[in-house]
């Protein structure tokens, strides 16, 4: 009898059985990564702004070769990049390099650290040559992942 009741409840146990940790597979998750303009530096008059995080957010969407510019920076007089919109980019690979083109214009050498987690984009360096007087923006990124 003890046997059919240990048997019983570890079969009862078992079938009902949930896990906090269930999580749906069927959902696709969605990953975006922003990238956050941390710095701009260089130009004529030799700059050097810091911008705090969500300031100014970039989203490149490889799929559609669109670029999502979210620019809340108020300031005018500071050199901040491009302003809130929708813009199209492409990547140019020249050797080992890569060059972005955004709206079809060369703005710069693009690089992204080792670590995958800071992005510059340099006006002095074109596919053309070298440049002076541009900008150089640095991006520190983040990712989420959504459901």
């Amino acid at each position: 009898m003890k046997y059919s009741l240990i048997i019983a409840c570890i079969s009862f146990f078992a079938l009902t059985n949930c896990s906090l940790d269930s999580v749906d597979n069927d959902i696709p998750k969605v990953t975006r990564v922003l990238w956050h303009l941390k710095n701009v530096s260089g130009g004529v008059s030799g700059v050097d702004n810091d911008f705090p995080a969500n300031k100014i957010v970039w989203e490149f969407r490889d799929a559609t070769s669109t670029l999502t510019v979210s620019n809340t920076n108020t300031d005018t007089s500071i050199e901040d990049g491009l302003d809130s919109g929708t813009y199209s980019y492409t990547i140019v690979e020249v050797g080992s390099d890569a060059y972005i083109k955004i709206n079809s214009n060369e703005v710069g050498k693009i690089t992204i650290t080792n670590s995958g987690n800071t992005l510059t984009i340099n006006q002095n360096l074109k596919s053309s040559g070298s440049a002076t007087d541009g900008y150089i923006y640095t991006f520190n990124k983040t990712v989420i992942v959504e459901n």
